[in-house]
Protein backbone atom coordinates (compact mmCIF):
# COMPACT_ATOMS: atom_id res chain seq x y z
CA UNK A 1 0.00 0.00 0.00
CA UNK A 2 1.45 3.49 -0.71
CA UNK A 3 2.32 5.77 1.92
CA UNK A 4 0.59 9.31 2.31
CA UNK A 5 4.53 10.43 1.34
CA UNK A 6 4.27 8.07 -1.87
CA UNK A 7 0.76 9.59 -3.16
CA UNK A 8 2.25 12.98 -2.61
CA UNK A 9 5.03 12.17 -4.68
CA UNK A 10 2.84 10.60 -7.02
CA UNK A 11 0.42 13.15 -7.86
CA UNK A 12 3.09 16.26 -7.28
CA UNK A 13 4.76 14.02 -10.17
CA UNK A 14 2.36 13.64 -12.37
CA UNK A 15 0.89 17.72 -11.98
CA UNK A 16 4.98 18.38 -13.15
CA UNK A 17 4.24 15.94 -16.25
CA UNK A 18 0.75 16.78 -17.12
CA UNK A 19 -0.34 13.65 -16.52
CA UNK A 20 -4.56 14.42 -16.07
CA UNK A 21 -5.31 10.41 -15.68
CA UNK A 22 -2.16 10.32 -13.23
CA UNK A 23 -3.42 12.56 -11.62
CA UNK A 24 -6.54 11.55 -11.04
CA UNK A 25 -5.87 8.15 -10.00
CA UNK A 26 -4.33 9.60 -6.83
CA UNK A 27 -8.08 10.45 -5.46
CA UNK A 28 -10.63 8.06 -4.05
CA UNK A 29 -13.54 7.27 -5.80
CA UNK A 30 -15.80 9.72 -3.09
CA UNK A 31 -12.85 12.10 -2.55
CA UNK A 32 -13.67 15.91 -2.17
CA UNK A 33 -11.55 18.60 -2.68
CA UNK A 34 -12.65 21.84 -0.64
CA UNK A 35 -11.87 25.21 -2.36
CA UNK A 36 -12.90 28.78 -1.86
CA UNK A 37 -15.62 28.29 -4.42
CA UNK A 38 -17.15 25.21 -2.97
CA UNK A 39 -16.22 21.69 -2.51
CA UNK A 40 -16.12 19.43 -5.54
CA UNK A 41 -17.61 15.93 -4.83
CA UNK A 42 -15.77 13.00 -6.87
CA UNK A 43 -13.57 12.69 -9.63
CA UNK A 44 -16.05 14.18 -12.74
CA UNK A 45 -15.93 17.79 -10.22
CA UNK A 46 -12.32 17.17 -9.76
CA UNK A 47 -11.26 16.35 -13.14
CA UNK A 48 -12.89 19.61 -14.64
CA UNK A 49 -10.42 21.85 -11.92
CA UNK A 50 -7.15 19.88 -13.08
CA UNK A 51 -8.38 20.05 -16.67
CA UNK A 52 -8.34 23.79 -16.28
CA UNK A 53 -4.94 23.87 -13.91
CA UNK A 54 -2.90 21.14 -16.61
CA UNK A 55 -3.85 23.64 -19.25
CA UNK A 56 -3.04 26.82 -17.76
CA UNK A 57 0.53 25.32 -16.48
CA UNK A 58 1.11 23.11 -19.49
CA UNK A 59 1.34 26.66 -21.41
CA UNK A 60 5.28 27.94 -21.99
CA UNK A 61 7.20 29.79 -19.35
CA UNK A 62 5.06 28.60 -16.64
CA UNK A 63 7.17 27.80 -13.15
CA UNK A 64 6.72 26.33 -9.39
CA UNK A 65 8.37 26.62 -6.72
CA UNK A 66 7.51 24.24 -3.55
CA UNK A 67 8.50 26.00 -0.44
CA UNK A 68 7.51 23.65 1.65
CA UNK A 69 5.90 19.78 2.61
CA UNK A 70 5.11 18.04 5.08
CA UNK A 71 3.46 14.68 5.81
CA UNK A 72 2.78 13.43 9.25
CA UNK A 73 0.33 9.66 8.92
CA UNK A 74 -2.56 10.08 6.81
CA UNK A 75 -1.76 14.03 5.94
CA UNK A 76 0.22 16.04 3.94
CA UNK A 77 0.75 19.65 3.57
CA UNK A 78 2.49 21.72 0.96
CA UNK A 79 3.01 25.59 0.43
CA UNK A 80 3.97 26.63 -3.04
CA UNK A 81 3.93 29.74 -5.33
CA UNK A 82 4.29 29.61 -9.36
CA UNK A 83 3.22 31.72 -12.34
CA UNK A 84 1.65 30.98 -15.75
CA UNK A 85 1.16 33.03 -18.62
CA UNK A 86 -2.27 33.70 -17.03
CA UNK A 87 -1.77 33.93 -13.48
CA UNK A 88 0.74 34.60 -10.47
CA UNK A 89 0.44 32.38 -7.44
CA UNK A 90 1.85 34.24 -4.82
CA UNK A 91 1.19 31.22 -2.40
CA UNK A 92 -0.74 28.19 -2.79
CA UNK A 93 -1.37 25.82 -0.25
CA UNK A 94 -2.86 22.16 0.24
CA UNK A 95 -3.57 19.83 2.56
CA UNK A 96 -4.64 16.31 1.81
CA UNK A 97 -6.09 13.48 3.79
CA UNK A 98 -4.68 10.27 2.24
CA UNK A 99 -6.05 6.50 3.36
CA UNK A 100 -5.47 3.18 1.66
CA UNK A 101 -3.29 4.73 -0.93
CA UNK A 102 -5.80 7.54 -2.21
CA UNK A 103 -6.79 10.93 -1.13
CA UNK A 104 -9.58 11.17 0.77
CA UNK A 105 -9.78 14.95 1.20
CA UNK A 106 -8.09 18.04 -0.58
CA UNK A 107 -8.30 21.67 0.11
CA UNK A 108 -6.76 24.31 -1.42
CA UNK A 109 -6.53 28.07 -0.86
CA UNK A 110 -4.12 29.99 -2.87
CA UNK A 111 -3.77 34.19 -3.54
CA UNK A 112 -3.95 34.01 -7.38
CA UNK A 113 -3.49 37.32 -9.10
CA UNK A 114 -4.82 37.65 -12.95
CA UNK A 115 -2.17 39.44 -15.37
CA UNK A 116 -3.59 41.85 -17.43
Amino acid sequence: MASTKDVLDHHLKCFREDDLEGILSDYAPSAVLFTADGPLRGADAIRLLFEAMVAEFGKPGATFSMKQQLVEDDYAYILWIAETADNVYELGTDTFVVRDGKILAQSFTGKITPKG
